[in-house]
């Protein structure tokens, strides 16, 4: 064969390849990046505790076409099976189908509950299993709710933001279940700061400060894998400590205000109240003080002890105003309130409330709203991912724990880029987790000075 020849047919060859490559491109986009009004969205939900329950009852109770629930996954049996049997006694039973050969339980559950057939995965796994559930969703072409956080470590962030950027490729809609961004209040607050109403601002307040949550106490014959998956929370690999389970949320909302990430954190933390051997390896409090790109500061508190300061909450110090983000307030210096948000929803019918004033309806339900926004989304093919903040706040989250359990000053690009992996080398119930207890039963606890985080 001649060089113009063999030039000819590998020109023939990639012309086709090409060719097809656009044509199932342009099939997929028709076929799953969004689904028409009166189309059933199928879905399946991959872990199956309250979060997963309470996210999969909103993502079935959207309004915008029909929607039906066809498989569930979980890591244990018996929490498939229990969460199914609640769904099918539930305000959403008319939406639950699923067959008995579509309850998946194990390690890989999530492969087959994302291989039979659903055109929207919800993923509420423990938190460490997310890069893994949501690269393969992007991989098998599946709309995405996951929720927060996204990862446990800088490695699964990298994976994450990896795959995002294929989700954005294929035109594939990803929410996060960071569902401020989807309440009117803050949504009203954060333009108006950004519009410059407070002024230049100067500091940043958040808060997570509650008692705790549950403990589950181990049972004769669990394998530790076993009893730190049931008891997730305690765990870093799995939870990534309370400052990013439960606090990125107040992060996120001001990385959402300054338009992006902390370029620094230092902080200290430890163990106080919550010492016992059936709370694992996590510190009940961390406070860490973040540094924007712009030099503006974020003091941040978390903290898991009863009987002590409680607030959930947001706030913003600028040269004019100060503001109670989630409060939907702004007030001077000396306390005068500026502005207050009222939701500006239509009057209910019925009788008007005291002083002749009729009451209006509620602010709508956030958690509700994302889900909302995210079937609208996909039937109306409009560009929505929420993939790249939710791993950015995630990372700030990280970034805070590594800073309290180091005791060091750390910089965002050495955070995000640490090889450091707290995740197992396997998954099988008989497979040692990445730490496990001495003779007596307790935990490593992380040390500042000595532990290393990078």
């Amino acid at each position: 064969m001649s060089n113009a020849d063999s030039t000819r047919r590998d020109f023939l060859k990639s012309s086709a390849a090409a060719a097809a490559t656009v044509a199932a491109t342009n099939a997929f986009i028709a076929r799953s990046a969004h689904a028409a009004s009166d189309e059933t969205v199928k879905v399946a939900l991959i872990g199956c505790g309250g979060r997963g329950s309470g996210a999969l009852t909103q993502a079935l109770s959207t309004k915008q076409g029909p929607i039906k629930l066809i498989a569930v996954a979980d890591a244990f049996e018996d929490n498939a099976r229990g969460a199914l049997d609640r769904y099918k006694n539930s305000e959403i039973k008319d939406k639950v189908d699923v067959k008995d050969d579509h309850i998946f339980h194990g390690f890989d559950a999530y492969k087959n509950a994302i291989d039979c057939g659903p055109d929207m995965v919800i993923i509420a796994t423990p938190p460490g299993f997310r890069p893994i559930h949501f690269e393969y969703a992007v991989q098998k072409d599946k709309q995405i709710f996951a929720e927060k956080p996204v990862s446990t470590d800088a490695p699964g962030i990298r994976r994450f933001l990896a795959a995002n950027e294929l989700a954005k490729q294929k035109n594939l809609k990803v929410g996060i279940g960071l569902q401020r961004h989807h309440q009117a209040r803050y949504i009203e607050a954060v333009k108006r700061i950004q519009d410059g109403e407070l002024g230049d601002l100067r500091l940043l307040r958040v808060y997570w400060n509650d008692t705790g949550v549950w403990v589950r106490p181990r049972k004769p014959g669990q394998t530790e894998m076993e009893y730190q998956m049931r008891n997730w929370y305690y765990f870093v690999w799995l939870c990534g400590d309370h400052i990013n389970e439960q606090h990125i949320h107040n992060l996120d909302v001001a990385n959402w205000v300054m338009k992006g990430h902390p370029v620094e954190a230092q902080g200290q933390g430890g163990r106080q109240v919550w010492i016992g051997k059936d709370n694992g390896e996590i510190y009940d409090h961390h406070m860490v003080e973040y540094t924007y790109a712009d030099g503006t500061k974020m003091l941040s508190q978390c903290r898991h002890q009863a009987n002590t300061f409680s607030s959930v909450s947001e706030h913003a110090h600028g040269t004019k105003l100060f503001a109670d983000i989630g409060g939907g307030r702004f007030y001077t210096p000396d306390g005068k309130t500026t502005w207050q948000y009222r939701y500006g929803g239509p009057a209910p019918t019925g009788a008007p409330a005291g002083n002749g004033r009729r009451r209006r309806n509620p602010e709508p339900d956030p958690y509700q709203v994302e889900h909302d926004d995210l079937q609208d989304a996909i039937r109306n093919n409009k560009t929505y991912n929420e993939g790249d903040y939710g791993a950015h706040s995630t990372m700030t989250a990280i970034m805070g724990r590594m800073a309290t359990y180091s005791g060091k000053v750390i910089k965002w690009d050495e955070a995000i880029n640490s090889k450091r992996s707290v995740m197992p080398e396997r998954y099988a119930w008989d497979a040692p987790p990445p730490t496990v207890p001495d003779a007596e039963g307790n935990y490593p606890i992380p040390v500042p000075g000595k532990t290393q985080v990078l």
